[in-house]
């Protein structure tokens, strides 16, 4: 199993949902989006930690946390795919978690297995999870030989 746990709420009919509906749909895996809200207005290190707190409550122990930051590793979508095989085959759930607009807190990075970066552009969160969609989609194929990836 896969979740993706995003600070924010996404509506359904914005456009974006739609593209990352029929990304998920199309992985034949599942995939479960949790979206938390932290609804205080705080200072932005203390917002990042009650992110935080919401984007690793009731994780499972054994889960394989992937954390989305400016700061971690970039990888090919092979690569991507790769790691998340191996963890796939290991833990469960995989968790990929998208912060606040301040990223994230040091207890999510503490936590990380991987921390991934989709390269050094600034992209809006909501833009962000039709791209992990799409490359969670793009693992499936890596993982079964489908043409739609090409390397």
């Amino acid at each position: 199993m896969i979740q993706i746990r995003c600070i924010g709420k996404l509506k359904l009919s914005d456009p974006e949902s739609k593209l990352i509906e029929g990304y998920l749909k199309k992985t034949r895996e599942k995939i479960e989006i949790r979206e938390y809200v932290e609804k205080k207005n705080l200072p932005d290190a203390d917002l990042k930690e009650a992110e935080a707190k919401l984007l690793l409550s009731d994780l499972p122990n054994n889960a394989y946390v992937v954390a989305l930051d400016e700061h971690g590793q970039t990888l090919s979508s092979r690569e991507f795919a790769d790691q998340l095989k191996l963890a796939k085959d290991k833990a469960n759930p995989i968790v990929l978690m998208i912060g606040g607009a301040n990223g994230h807190g040091k207890s999510v990075l503490n936590r990380a297995n991987l921390k991934l970066s989709f390269g050094r552009m600034t992209l809006p969160h909501f833009l962000i999870r039709v791209v992990l969609a799409e490359q969670l989609y793009r693992a499936t194929t890596i993982w079964n030989n489908h043409p739609y990836h090409r390397d």
